[in-house]
This record gives structure tokens, C-alpha cells and sequence, in this order.
């Protein structure tokens, strides 16, 4: 794929190593800042496909796994050594982190979760190759609670710096997708760090709340703007239509609703309790305003769902992460909906990128909006929802609100703690 910003600026490409590749989304981003990964590290087998669809040229890591790659094979591969490398960039695996973790375990166990070592290869690669830049994507709850991944990754940083003379200060900062273009409220950490010890500061929002926008500000993107235009094939229709318990409840919900819709504090029917459930559970896109965050791995009742009471398309999803239209999916729904789901939005991260290469390396500031979808005029009125059937009505479940004010598995030891006291 063209790197529009390298090509209009004709300015110098800067040597990178990508870590944890995936999908490619961050690497988009980087690369239109003018940034050239001379190798990827991935080891997902189905990724590599995708990978390997869109930059057929592009060098892969052999073996993919992190783990069981040397730092002499990655520059063997790279052509890369210590002093080469002008930013070492990628995004760990998350899951040990997320906030999925927290709600269906009830504690995230961070650090001591095996799945946290690929932070830990990602560090020793910048001890060694001691790259001009540092940028680290994850997930926020890496920043936060005790025995976080950022308070790790500050002592090795620190402990870096005492080995081998450098400056680096790892700055963070927690960016929302929204603020930059993509049509999809995902929060994202950020971790960027320069050898010299210069301090990073993150780029500004260039897209605003259309109620505090005015005219002088462009908006928040929507979907109606990302995805009003493109249109679903037949037999592809088949494979989206919803499945499962809840499925025939989805055309009751209006547009921008969930289930909380039918409560007996919504419009619809008192079918389940306030909060009781998970916010995505039946949740329903509104075409004039942006997606809920995309999820890698969803159930069947998990959205965010089309207005037209289905589950979104590969073209559609990859358009609500800002993915060009172009992009190959050489891989089954599911496994494209995962590695996109996954991915780092490429408007988010051309957006760091670009202010990243301006303030450490040589001033020039790239147009970051390529990926951004054009606003849309005439958005249509909001679908009307259908009439609940007959046997839903009658379907029998714990409709009573949520005891608690929070969400999650730690609320539910609370209702058992009161619940044991007002037994005795």
C-alpha cells in the first residue's frame, strides 16, 4: 500500500521495528508518518495472512513468536543494529490488562499473567537496540492498580538508562479514537519515550463533541459517516442475521439503545433488571452518532449491532476502525472480525505517529487525516423499532435493578456480603 505522507512530503523514511503486529493498524498510522518497519513481528498465523495480503514485499519475523526469536535473528532480518532503529514500536498483548478481564474475573492479574511477557520482550529489544523512539499501545488499565505494567515498564526504563547512558522518560497518556477521527469511542494508553530524554507531550484533538464543536471545529465522525454508503451482498446478509437466545428481541430495540431499553426503566417491556447485564449486551448502533468500541471476540447478543438488526460486515467493521477501503481480509469473518477488533485504529495512530515524528526527530508535521471518513450529509431518521412478540413478554428472569452502583463481579460479592448480614 502508497504511503501518501511519504510520497507528498518526499521527506527521509526513518528506520522502525514493529512489534506484535496484528492486523496492521498502528503500522498504518506509523507509516504515514513517515516511519519504514524494516520488520514484523507477529505470531498469529492468520494475522501473518492478512499482513502478507497487504504488504506482499514486507518482511515477516521467522519464527513469528517473540518469544522464540533471538535478538540477533531480529537483526539479522531487520538489517537493523543498536544506533539503526529510529522507533521501535507495537502493542503487547493486552488481555492480562483489559477491562474484560476485570468484569468476567474479578481481579486482573497484570503482571503475574504469562500472556504479560511479550511486554517484557518488547523492553529487551529497546535495551538493545536503543531505538531514537519508544510507542507502546495498549489497552488503559495497563496505567492503573497495583502491580500495573506501567510502573514496570518506568523501572526498566530507568534500569536501561543506567546501563547504557540514556534519557529516556516514558511519558503516558490515555487518548479516545473520537478526538481524532475515528467514528468509534475507543480508549487507548499510549507510551512514548525518546532516547535523548526529550519529553513527549500527546497530539490535540482535531475532532470535537458536535455540541461543543460549533462551526469552527470539525465534529465527531459518525457512522452514517464510515458506513452509510456501503451496502451488504445477499449472500453475505445470511452469514450476519443474529443467532441465539436474544435474537428475535434485537428489531425492538430503537437505534443507540441496548437492552437496558427493556427495563422498567426504558420504553420496552420490563424484561430484564437495570444493569444487570454487560452495556454491549444487545447493544444497537444510531446512525447519527459514532460506534461503541468494536469488540475482538463478541457473543451472540454482544454488539454493537447494525441498525438493520444484524451483525456488522467485514467492510463495515474494518471502516468503523478506520481501515482503508482497500485493506485485504484474506481470512473467515470471525478471524477478521478478531484481528480488526484487536487493531489499533489506523486514524488514532497516524495521529500519534505523526506528532511523535514531529517533536523527536525532524519537525515535519503530516497530514494525519487520510483515514479519517468524510463527513456524510442527510443522515436518514433513526429505523423504527418493531413490536416485542408475544413470548418474549412472557420470557421470566430476574428483572429487578442491579443492588449495587457499580458494575461487575465485585458488586455481586457485595449483594452477598449484605445479603449474609441481613440473615443473622
Amino acid at each position: 500500500m502508497s504511503n501518501s505522507a511519504f510520497e507528498e512530503h518526499q521527506a527521509p523514511s526513518i528506520p522502525a521495528l514493529s512489534f506484535f503486529t496484528g492486523a496492521g493498524g498502528l503500522d498504518l498510522g506509523v507509516r504515514e508518518a513517515g516511519f519504514n518497519p524494516t520488520l514484523s513481528i507477529e505470531a498469529d498465523q492468520f494475522a501473518r495472512l492478512t499482513l502478507a495480503a497487504n504488504w506482499p514485499d514486507h518482511t515477516l519475523a521467522e519464527p513469528g513468536d517473540v518469544h522464540a526469536l533471538s535478538l540477533g535473528q531480529i537483526e539479522e532480518q531487520s538489517g537493523l543494529k543498536r544506533g539503526d532503529v529510529g522507533l521501535l514500536f507495537g502493542g503487547p498483548p493486552c488481555q492480562p490488562f483489559s477491562k474484560a478481564a476485570l468484569w468476567h474475573a474479578g481481579k486482573v492479574p497484570r503482571l503475574k499473567d504469562p500472556r504479560a511477557k511479550t511486554l517484557t520482550a518488547m523492553l529487551d529489544a529497546v535495551a538493545h537496540f536503543l531505538p531514537d523512539a519508544v510507542l507502546i499501545e495498549n489497552v488503559s488499565g495497563l496505567a492503573t492498580g497495583r502491580g500495573s505494567g506501567a510502573s514496570y515498564i518506568n523501572r526498566v526504563f530507568a534500569a536501561i538508562n543506567r546501563a547504557h547512558g540514556t534519557k529516556y522518560r516514558p511519558t503516558m497518556f490515555v487518548l479516545n479514537a473520537l478526538d481524532y477521527g475515528v467514528p468509534q469511542a475507543r480508549e487507548r494508553l499510549f507510551i512514548v519515550a525518546a532516547r535523548s530524554g526529550q519529553r513527549i507531550t500527546p497530539p490535540g484533538p482535531s475532532y470535537f463533541d458536535p455540541d461543543l464543536a460549533g462551526d469552527e471545529h470539525p465534529r465527531w465522525r459518525t457512522c452514517w459517516d464510515a458506513i452509510g454508503h456501503l451496502a451488504v451482498a445477499s449472500e453475505e446478509l445470511k452469514c450476519l442475521q443474529p443467532r441465539g437466545k436474544w435474537a428475535e428481541l434485537l428489531p425492538s430495540i430503537p437505534e443507540g439503545h441496548n437492552y437496558l431499553w427493556h427495563t422498567d426503566r426504558g420504553g420496552g417491556h420490563p424484561i430484564f433488571g437495570w444493569r444487570r447485564r454487560y452495556w454491549s449486551f444487545l447493544l444497537k448502533l444510531a446512525k447519527n452518532k459514532p460506534s461503541w468500541t468494536v469488540a475482538a471476540s463478541p457473543g451472540p447478543a454482544t454488539g454493537p449491532f447494525h441498525w438493520e438488526n444484524r451483525r456488522l460486515s467485514v467492510a463495515e467493521l474494518a471502516a468503523l476502525q478506520t481501515f482503508p477501503a482497500d485493506y485485504h481480509w484474506p481470512v473467515a469473518y470471525r478471524l477478521a472480525q478478531g484481528q480488526i477488533g484487536n487493531a489499533v485504529p489506523p486514524a488514532l495512530a497516524a495521529a500519534v505517529a505523526v506528532s511523535l515524528r514531529a517533536q523527536c526527530f525532524d519537525g515535519l508535521l503530516f497530514d494525519a487525516s487520510r483515514f479519517v471518513p468524510k463527513e456524510s450529509p442527510n443522515c436518514p431518521e433513526p429505523e423504527p423499532p418493531q413490536t416485542i412478540t408475544d413470548p418474549l413478554k412472557m420470557t421470566s428472569l430476574d428483572n429487578t435493578p442491579h443492588p449495587g452502583e457499580g458494575k461487575g463481579p465485585g458488586v455481586k460479592t457485595k449483594r452477598k456480603a449484605l445479603e449474609s448480614v441481613s440473615t443473622t
